[in-house]
C-alpha cells in the first residue's frame, strides 16, 4: 500500500513539472506540536484546506503539503511564430500572443 502511494506521488510530481507547478511536502519537526497549515515561500501561514493566488501562482494547502501552479504560460514552452511575440501582463496574470509589427493585434497564426 505504501509503495502505491509513493508511485502515485511520483507520477503527480512528473505532471507538476510539466505544467509549471511545484509541490513542497509538509515537514513535521515536532510530533507533539504538529503544523496546522503550510508556510509559503514568503513566510505566510495558510491553514489546511485553503487556496490562494500569490504572484500569479494558484496555491493550495493540504495535510500533505503546499502545491502551486503558475497562471502564466512559460514563453519557452510554446512555439511562437517568428512574426509574433508573447506579452505577459503580471498585474492581470495573463498572456497573449501579438504581432511584433502591431502589438494591438493578436497573432492569428497562434
Amino acid at each position: 500500500m505504501t509503495s502505491l502511494r509513493v508511485a502515485v506521488c511520483l507520477l503527480g510530481l512528473v505532471v507538476l513539472c510539466q505544467s509549471q507547478c511545484f509541490f513542497e511536502g509538509l515537514v513535521i519537526k515536532d510530533l507533539n506540536n504538529p503544523p496546522t497549515g503550510c508556510v509559503d515561500r514568503d513566510g505566510t501561514q495558510h491553514p489546511f484546506g485553503s487556496e490562494w493566488v500569490k504572484n500569479c501562482n494558484e496555491c493550495s494547502c493540504t495535510t500533505n503539503g503546499m502545491s502551486c501552479c503558475s497562471k502564466i504560460l512559460d514563453p519557452d514552452s510554446v512555439d511562437i511564430p517568428e512574426e509574433c511575440e508573447l506579452v505577459v501582463n503580471k498585474a492581470a496574470c495573463s498572456v497573449k500572443v501579438v504581432l511584433k509589427s502591431d502589438k494591438t493585434k493578436e497573432c492569428s497564426q497562434f
